[in-house]
């Protein structure tokens, strides 16, 4: 039997005032406080949108890694995207972790936004229908998911600061419907963001009130974003509920004082702890309520639907008859590209994970091609980018000999307090004792070219690095920023370099001390020097030329798409665009593989034969893309936002406030809305995504009504023209004629999935929401809907809809 609200209650009851005000801070970075006097347990929390990491950042604890949101929403299928929740849980429940801090459900409103990798799409509809089933999934598997961060927090220059200015119309019709979703699919937490919209830091803000708590009726939790309250009485009299993280902060024992001199109302804490006590019972941290047992997963399963979603994801940009390829008929494929090699697998930030392998897409092809023809792997120029942090394969730990680091816990005398091996010079949370002062990483470095190799150290506070006893770098180095992303996972490296001598063994030495504010991370990277582009290049185009498919892959580097800064280009780079060049002009069987997690540049995308994006594809991006190359499987993915051939064509580019404002002029425009009303083509539209075979689109079949606040459904035929079965993602648009609701040229308002074989006709029968039809009125503050006329299209992407219909829509009643 489950907990009742009148068990709540009763629970409530037995708490003080101060008991009640002091279960609504963090214990702990991932923890929320215990109360035995009620059965009230911890709660853990865990970042997660594509692993579950748990507590600690230890690469000894590993999770499995699904590739980015931005794949998972390229899917177009909610039923996998559930599944891949479902997994999550299964991974939550292992790590002993009641909440998931995913889905991030912010919108892709610049292409320069640092963090889109982590979000879904430009366009609330798709956002708000993935990000649900993703929920659905995680909390089917008895784990609480959060929705973050409310609201308007789609960009990260400046983001603990920023005052967001959107229009009421705007903020209703775009950035809040994703959110809308969430609580519709029964979420159990929200997470409010660092950012203020229009004056108040959302901690405090009237909107954790109303809609989210009112009109839609959200009965969860609204926690705060790590060290995002930054004052008591303001954000407790608002509607946010937990304080994260803790034990320090502005609420604890402050906000007990406030309740206790009648500064916040003893009613306003009541509700917060009666959410909290709520939240726990389902997730079985109260009374005799119990979190479901972990379920075994066998790793064969995990592997191959993450594989599965890797293809799924895949979006196909530009095919011409080069994919797939047959593996039959292949003698030499020349795989060409660093990033072949060191697929870059996930964004930077607080969402990273540790992985329990990672298949690059150069394992996955020599996989598939096994026995079957030779491959050839050139890394061609070195992108730009910092240099990598030492792992297992470059360095060894000088105790024991082994690959890895050593790392060493040091007092204020130098003396050891613990040392342990560890497996790269990425450590983010080391194992502090009593004493602590200095953290040391050392390796044996062996070089395996000579020349002038770039070392470095990354991290904050007093640091040092030494080579062979000779010191590089020695000096403070104060955080300039409160950023927890950057401050504890992604910190600024310092640089030196040396001359190596090829095969020669040398000490690496990184010290950090451990002053308060400094943060957590310590990273230590090595990178030998830079081959010549000019022969690099050369390479690249002779191993093109003597191969029957040339593969090339290339995408953004570590820090060029992560939390905590936005982008300043999309560009790729001219090295790695000239590479592409080179192998294109040598091989026109060149298949282009892009690995980043949003749009990026691609001049050279007419030259290549194919254009394949993976984003950043999880730990089976190897294998998932190699399917794809070879025919396994379809392409499935279909493009969650528009791409731009070049970054001035966007119509939305501006992520750096002014004066402390960013404001959304563009209004409703976002996405290719914005393209659309600017009369602007760009490289490929929302929506856009070839599979392996051809469709036809005959019929449009719409009702000839459409009474307001009702579904409506409508019928498309389409044919599968090609010599292969296949998906086709059908999406339908609505437009209204000019009027005086301003209004954008036309919107995304559903989609069906079909299959079909060689010659076959299906019918998708498209579900369109009655939300699809309303708009908010900012005068009456309240949503309304015009009767008459509406345009109904449908098509392949948003700048390809070949079939249109019109309904008249009726008053309701």
């Amino acid at each position: 039997m489950g907990t009742s609200e009148e068990d709540i209650d009763r629970l409530l009851g037995k708490l003080t005032p101060r008991a009640r005000a002091l279960l609504l801070s963090g214990a702990t970075t991932w923890r929320t406080r215990a109360e035995p006097a009620v059965g009230l347990r911890e709660l853990v929390m865990s970042d997660g949108p594509v692993g579950v990491r748990g507590q600690a950042w230890d690469e000894r604890s590993t999770s499995v890694l699904l590739p980015s949101a931005t794949a998972l929403a390229a899917t177009w299928d909610e039923a996998l995207v559930e599944r891949l929740g479902g997994l999550l849980a299964a991974e939550a429940r292992r790590k002993g972790v009641h909440v998931l801090l995913a889905p991030t459900l912010n919108l892709h409103r610049s292409p320069l936004g640092g963090r889109h990798f982590e979000c879904f799409s430009e366009d609330p509809e798709l956002t708000g229908r993935i990000g649900a089933a993703l929920i659905r999934g995680v909390q089917a598997g008895g784990v609480a998911a959060t929705a973050k961060h409310y609201v308007a927090n789609d960009s990260e220059t400046d983001r603990l600061t920023v005052d967001v200015r959107v229009g009421e119309r705007a903020l209703r019709e775009v950035y809040l419907v994703p959110f809308e979703a969430a609580v519709a699919a029964g979420v159990r937490l929200v997470m409010a963001g660092y950012n203020a919209v229009d004056g108040t830091t959302m901690t405090a803000s009237d909107l954790l009130t109303d809609p989210l708590k009112s009109e839609w009726g959200f009965d969860g939790v609204v926690v705060s974003d790590w060290g995002a309250v930054r004052d008591t009485v303001p954000t407790a009299r608002a509607a946010l509920d937990l304080a994260m993280p803790g034990p320090d902060g502005p609420w604890g024992e402050a906000l007990a004082g406030a309740v206790a001199d009648g500064g916040v109302p003893e009613a306003a804490v009541d509700d917060k702890a009666r959410r909290l006590l709520r939240l726990a019972a389902r997730c079985g941290a109260l009374g005799d309520e119990r979190p479901p047992a972990p379920v075994p997963t066998r790793t064969r399963d995990v592997r191959a639907l993450a594989r599965r979603a890797v293809a799924a994801g895949a979006v196909l940009l530009r095919n011409r008859d080069v994919l797939p390829l047959d593996a039959d008929r292949l003698g030499t494929v020349a795989v060409i590209g660093a990033h072949a090699a060191r697929t870059r697998t996930q964004g930077g930030g607080s969402a990273g994970v540790f992985p329990q392998g990672e298949v690059s897409v150069l394992d996955g092809i020599r996989a598939a091609l096994r026995g079957r023809a030779r491959v050839v792997h050139v890394p061609g120029p070195r992108p730009d980018g910092p240099a990598p942090a030492l792992d297992a394969t470059t360095c060894t730990d000088p105790r024991s000999g082994r690959p890895g680091v050593l790392l060493r816990v040091l007092d204020a005398t130098g003396a050891e307090l613990y040392a342990e091996r560890r497996a790269g010079g990425r450590l983010l949370e080391p194992r502090l004792v009593p004493g602590a002062h200095t953290v040391e990483i050392s390796a044996m470095l062996r070089p395996r070219t000579g020349g002038r190799w770039t070392l470095g150290v990354a991290g904050f506070g007093r640091m040092s690095l030494s080579l062979d006893g000779h010191v590089l770098l020695d000096g403070a180095y104060p955080p300039l920023t409160d950023d927890p992303a950057i401050v504890h996972v992604n910190p600024p490296a310092r640089y030196a370099t040396a001359g190596l001598a090829a095969g020669r063994d040398v000490l690496l030495v990184a010290r950090r001390e451990l002053a308060p504010g400094t943060g957590r991370a310590t990273v230590v990277s090595a990178a030998p020097p830079a081959p010549d582009v000019a022969v690099s290049l050369a390479e690249a185009a002779r191993a093109a030329r003597s191969a029957d498919a040339a593969i090339v892959v290339v995408g953004t580097t570590e820090h060029g798409e992560s939390e905590g800064y936005d982008r300043t280009t999309l560009a790729l780079g001219d090295t790695q665009d000239a590479l592409v060049h080179a192998v294109a002009a040598a091989n026109p069987r060149t298949v282009a593989v892009v690995n980043s997690g949003g749009p990026v540049e691609m001049p050279w995308r007419e030259a290549v034969g194919a254009v394949l994006l993976a984003w950043f594809p999880g730990q089976e991006g190897g294998g998932g893309l190699a399917d794809v190359l070879f025919g396994r499987a379809e392409p499935g993915g279909r493009l969650p936002t528009t791409w731009p051939a070049a970054l001035a064509d966007a119509p939305v580019t501006r992520t750096r406030p002014v004066d402390g404002r960013l404001s959304y002029t563009e209004g409703l425009h976002v996405g290719y809305r914005g393209w659309l009303r600017e009369r602007r083509t760009p490289a490929y539209w929302f929506g856009h995504g070839l599979g392996y075979t051809a469709w036809a689109y005959e019929e449009l079949t719409v009702p000839s009504g459409w009474r307001a606040g009702e579904e409506l459904t409508v019928c498309v035929r389409v044919r599968n023209t090609g010599g292969r079965a296949g998906r086709e993602v059908v999406q339908v648009y609505l437009a209204r004629p000019p009027g005086p609701v301003d209004r954008p040229e036309r919107w995304f308002a559903g989609y069906e999935t079909v299959h079909a074989g060689p010659g076959q006709a299906v019918t998708a029968r498209v579900r369109i929401p009655a939300r699809a039809l309303r708009h908010w009125s900012a005068e009456e503050h309240a949503w309304r809907i015009e009767p008459g006329p509406c345009r109904v299209l449908a098509g392949r992407s948003a700048g390809d809809l070949p079939l249109a219909a019109e309904v008249v829509v009726r008053p309701a009643g």
